[in-house]
């Protein structure tokens, strides 16, 4: 029955990654194409690297997840730990100086910008770091810290430091972090297309 689980959830890192994938084209108006995303953009590779290693570590094989744990962390400058748990279909853009911590949670569709920390804001053992919710946009350089939860498609400014929990479908942003708009649709801050448009 192991065996049969184990094969089971290997072939699942590549569902997986094929739901990232997808919400790489949908997400970051510079992927054009599927095939450049695999080839060329760092970011997936780091997320290709944590849906490899997190499955050892799912089985134990430790020596195998920490060293693809570090060689991730050399090779992209992310720092994504073994034990954390990325649902299918999120995407990390560029990547760069990223760390979630050992017992966070982000769901699905949640976009992460460069220098995003989900850490601990505590030192102790058990649940410390944030549960994140489904297609947030975490902005550039915010830290979410503790054992809080963003809630479903909500936006964290860029360079926040969120301490405290975050409603369903709002906008926080500042230092620390308050909410400035309720039942906030993501739609109003920008529509992505490939054209490269922006609109406010």
């Amino acid at each position: 029955m192991i065996i049969v689980n184990f094969i089971i959830d290997f072939i699942q890192i590549f569902k997986n990654l094929k739901k990232d994938l997808n919400e790489y084209i949908i997400k970051d108006p510079a992927s054009n194409n599927k095939i450049g995303v695999v080839l060329f953009n760092t970011a997936f590779h780091g997320l290709v690297y944590y849906r490899i290693y997190h499955f050892f570590y799912k089985y134990k094989i430790y020596p195998i997840a920490y060293f693809l744990y570090m060689l991730s962390k050399i090779l992209y400058s992310m720092d994504i730990h073994p034990a954390a748990r990325l649902d299918p279909g999120i995407v990390i853009d560029h990547g760069i100086g990223v760390v979630i911590g050992s017992t966070a949670t982000v769901g699905s569709g949640t976009l992460i910008y460069h220098q995003v920390t989900l850490g601990a804001k505590h030192i102790k053992k058990g649940k410390r770091h944030p549960t994140i919710g489904k297609n947030v946009i975490i902005g550039t350089g915010a830290k979410v810290l503790g054992d809080i939860v963003v809630g479903d498609n909500s936006v964290v400014a860029a360079n926040s430091i969120v301490l405290k929990d975050v409603p369903s479908n709002c906008l926080v942003a500042g230092i620390p972090a308050k909410i400035k708009s309720f039942d906030y649709d993501q739609e109003h801050l920008y529509e992505i297309n490939h054209n490269f448009d922006f609109v406010i």
